[in-house]
């Protein structure tokens, strides 16, 4: 059975900013995610461009896509444009730091 994108933004949720307690998808850090046969591709931001946690977050994400069944290979690219703000964070990720 392919694997699906939901499939992916569902264990992307399962990856955190070891800074802050939301996940990568509720924090907006996830702008693209496409599958394609057993390969999936995802583009990220981070919270800031200078962030040192950048290359284990990617990685974190890489490693959980990976043990999806049905995925051969899986690639993550941190982006910078658009640059990322507060206002992509999921109305769940708001809840989790109390902005609602």
């Amino acid at each position: 059975m392919p694997v699906t994108k939901e499939e992916v933004y569902q264990v992307l949720k399962e990856c955190y900013d070891p800074e802050i307690p939301i996940n990568i998808v509720d924090l907006g850090l996830i702008y693209e995610v496409q599958v394609e046969q057993g390969k999936v591709e995802v583009k990220m931001t981070l919270t800031a461009p200078g962030c040192g946690m950048g290359q284990y977050i990617a990685g974190q994400a890489q490693s959980k896509i990976l043990e999806l069944e049905g995925v051969e290979e899986a690639k993550v690219e941190l982006v910078w444009d658009p640059p990322w703000d507060p206002s992509r964070i999921t109305p769940e990720g708001k809840k989790m730091i109390g902005w609602e």
